[in-house]
């Protein structure tokens, strides 16, 4: 063990921020929810502290209504937890490209005054990891005048750009608890199986493959057991990839840059994923604003990016963040790896989505819901796949464009898209 480690309580570490200060918050498995719960306790001596993040999971508890004025969350992509804060006007939403964050940091546009991570224990060297999420996380660090880091040894060691040396922080505190945990696999419904069957069929040995979040990203590597070499470049990753490295499915060899290693930048699955990544060498967790660039992306051949959206118009503009003025999540890196593939030779960008939502609404639509935000213009589109087919944009005027999403539209819908098309284009 590193000598002079001290450890301090919570309060004591977190006496550091002060009002009007700007504070960082680790994010996705890594949010240190312990330190978020400590620092709502001091809410009476604190005013307009700013939080500002990305993904975060758990109960954070300076979202609740009876911190507001205390704290003002300035959230860069709206998860689940903040989801109603921001919705209801006490917390807000920056919509920015995940890989340009860390210049906002860099640049001292979002100059931070505290970064709050959680790591793990020091090593004989003295050195922690920001284990899973080192995404924005590493910018942070860098920029951030002081660092509390929350000391858990359920976080796992990676390998990459999350190595920092405990003579780095301000304070730390030591808490062993569980990380946030996501079971996407058990999520994943019948319509989504077959859009995952429909894009294994487009995805080409030695493919180099990019997942967004969500259920259906697990169901498209579901279905690809009988490939072969593929590779992993990717904003984040969960546990589907788990089979597919056990049985040499997934092994980087074919890959330009960093052969042999899935790079990433966070990661949320389960404990059986941390327990799989710790101190594993295949993985390699980088800064976001390299692994989101999409000039290292299109630097592998064949890479296919796989992302959601909530709905998509008949032009092929690409709502992913909001559902009409209600934002749901936020720019993230979908637009990064779809620029990033289409560069690369012999690349997919790929939308894809279910023709309806479980409450049986198209998703194929005649025009976006007002308000709405486009996150991938039409002019950045080429495959949108749906449980119904793929329909290939790129090239195609208006019309041909909205021909091909009606062939793929849920079938009690097209009627109706149909008639839309004709009211806009004057014939079909």
């Amino acid at each position: 063990m590193f000598p002079n480690i001290k450890y301090v309580s919570a309060a004591d570490a977190l006496s550091i921020i002060e009002s009007g200060m700007r504070v960082y918050v680790h994010g996705s498995a890594q949010t240190p929810l312990f330190l978020l719960k400590e620092l709502g306790a001091q809410k009476d001596r604190l005013r307009d502290v700013e939080m500002v993040f990305i993904t975060v999971q758990g109960d954070i508890t300076v979202a609740r209504p009876e911190f507001e004025g205390h704290f003002k969350l300035n959230c860069m992509f709206v998860s689940e937890p903040v989801r109603k804060a921001v919705n209801e006007g006490r917390a807000d939403y920056m919509p920015v490209f995940l890989s340009d964050i860390p210049d906002l940091f860099n640049r001292g546009i979002l100059p931070l005054d505290v970064a709050l991570v959680q790591v793990s224990p020091p090593d004989k060297h003295g050195y922690c990891s920001l284990g899973l999420s080192v995404d924005i996380a590493r910018s942070a660090v860098n920029n951030a005048t002081h660092i509390i880091a929350l000391v858990n040894p359920r976080v796992p060691r990676t390998h990459g750009d999350s190595i920092i040396h405990a003579t780095r922080f301000a304070k730390m505190v030591y808490h062993e608890a569980e990380l946030p945990e996501v079971d996407y696999g058990s999520k994943v419904a019948d319509a989504e199986l077959l859009i995952g069957a429909n894009i294994a069929e487009m995805i080409e040995d030695g493919s180099t493959i990019q997942m967004g979040i969500g259920t259906i990203p697990d169901a498209v590597l579901k279905k690809l057991t009988g490939h072969k070499n593929l590779g992993i470049h990717t904003e984040m990753l969960s546990d589907g990839i788990i089979p597919l490295f056990e049985n040499d499915v997934i092994n980087n060899s074919k890959k330009v840059i960093h052969p042999y290693k899935t790079v990433t930048g966070f990661a949320i699955g389960t404990r059986k994923l941390y327990d799989y990544i710790d101190d594993n060498p295949a993985f390699t967790f980088l800064d976001i604003d390299y692994v989101n660039d999409p000039h290292v992306i299109r630097r592998n051949p064949k890479v296919v990016a796989i992302n959601s959206a909530i709905e998509v118009d008949i032009s092929g503009q690409v709502c992913s963040d909001s559902i009409g003025t209600k934002q749901y999540s936020g720019i993230g890196g979908q637009m990064d790896f779809m620029r990033g593939a289409a560069l690369s030779v012999g690349g997919k960008p790929i939308i894809a989505i279910t023709s309806r939502t479980a409450k049986g609404v198209p998703r194929i639509v005649p025009t976006l819901n007002p308000g709405a935000g486009v996150v991938t213009s039409r002019g950045h589109v080429h495959y949108v796949v749906t449980e119904y087919g793929s329909a290939y944009l790129f090239g195609k005027n208006l019309r041909q464009r909205a021909r091909a999403l009606i062939n793929i539209a849920h079938p009690d819908d097209r009627a109706m898209l149909e008639e839309a098309c004709f009211n806009r284009f004057h014939k079909f």
